[in-house]
């Protein structure tokens, strides 16, 4: 089975992200083999991988403190600190097309093996991250991919194509196939959340011809202007009978505009929400579905990747990373690894899910 957080880390990343909501900067966390911090060792490395230790292994997220990149970078950390390497986890407090430049710069010349990123811009970034190559850093990407002649590898959650389908079709049921309906994003520049749009505007004109998208919004990283936004959407579309929250702040952001409008029933969502957070609206009925990945083994198989290319390792067309990481496709041409397909979260499966 699928190992998912652990139970009562949940609770811990809530009161790690209120702790930092008052921090006006970036943020660091560093751990190793060697400090009383790194997490306990579960036996998913592979064994027959004999890397050095001490890999200096780096997780630079869109934004630190996002409740989704703090699971994500603690499967990293896990398989770093099984791996006998040191994990750090920097970046921005805020999400913005440049504002990962500068811990790129600092993390290069830090002298650090791997930088892992999550890129804001697929382009905003790419020069210092050239740079960092040619200081001998490897460069591995996870969630939301740069330029490719920016980076060595690109760890995939799911493909566009996958992620833009299963979406339009969780909402269009219950829409009954038919209707308009308005998508509030994030980043504006995201890669992966501009290739998800891109495929529900073809999917929706293609599968589901009597359906209309009429806008799409950006809200940043930011659920309460996320609602706002949906709110107005309502508003400027009184026909409006479905919203899409397309990452994990603006998925409950678009369910709760929902309950606050009354409109449970005549208004329906989905969005790419983790499964807490989606809960009690999937339980009331304001979002129909949650469309994810195992958030906490993206980050895990990105760690072992990055460890991977310091060691100049070649990646097989199938590679079994652990018994919950088996058979992991590798793409040569495009230099990506893929995780695997996404997961429909819905309220009768929510509870097998514990962050």
């Amino acid at each position: 089975m699928t190992r998912w957080l652990r139970p009562g880390m949940f609770l811990a990343i809530a009161l790690s992200a209120t702790l930092a909501a008052a921090a006006c900067g970036g943020t660091t966390r560093s751990g190793s083999s060697n400090s009383g911090s790194g997490s306990q060792a579960t036996g998913k490395a592979n064994p027959n991988a004999a890397l050095k230790t001490g890999l200096k292994i780096s997780f630079l997220p869109k934004q630190v403190n996002n409740p989704y990149f703090t699971v994500a970078d603690g499967g990293g950390k896990e398989a770093v600190t099984e791996l006998k390497g040191e994990f750090k986890e920097t970046g921005p407090s805020e999400a913005s097309a440049s504002s990962q430049v500068s811990y790129i710069n600092t993390l290069s010349q830090q002298g650090t093996d791997v930088i892992v990123t999550s890129a804001n811009d697929p382009n905003a970034i790419c020069g210092a991250l050239k740079q960092a190559r040619t200081a001998k850093a490897k460069i591995v990407t996870y969630d939301s991919d740069t330029d490719p002649s920016c980076r060595d590898v690109f760890v995939n959650q799911a493909t566009a194509q996958g992620i833009g389908e299963s979406l339009t079709d969780a909402l269009l049921k219950p829409m009954g196939g038919q209707g308009k309906y308005a998508i509030v994003s994030c980043g504006q520049t995201a890669e992966n959340l501009n290739s998800w749009i891109k495929v529900q505007k073809e999917y929706t004109a293609t599968k589901y011809p009597q359906a209309q998208i009429v806008d799409t919004v950006y809200a940043g990283e930011d659920q309460a202007k996320a609602t706002q936004m949906a709110t107005d959407l309502m508003n400027a579309h009184p026909d409006l009978t479905g919203l899409v929250g397309e990452c994990t702040s603006s998925a409950p952001g678009v369910a709760q505009a929902v309950q606050d409008a009354n409109k449970i029933g005549k208004v329906f969502t989905v969005g790419l929400g983790t499964p807490q957070s989606m809960k009690p609206y999937l339980a009331k009925g304001s979002s129909s579905a949650a469309i994810l990945w195992n958030v906490e083994n993206l980050g895990y198989l990105t760690a072992w990747t990055g460890a991977q290319l310091a060691e100049g390792k070649q990646f097989a067309a199938s590679n079994d990373v652990s018994p919950d990481l088996s058979a992991i496709k590798y793409d040569a041409s495009s230099k990506t690894l893929l995780l695997g397909p996404p997961l429909a979260i819905t309220k009768d499966n929510v509870d097998k899910y514990s962050y």
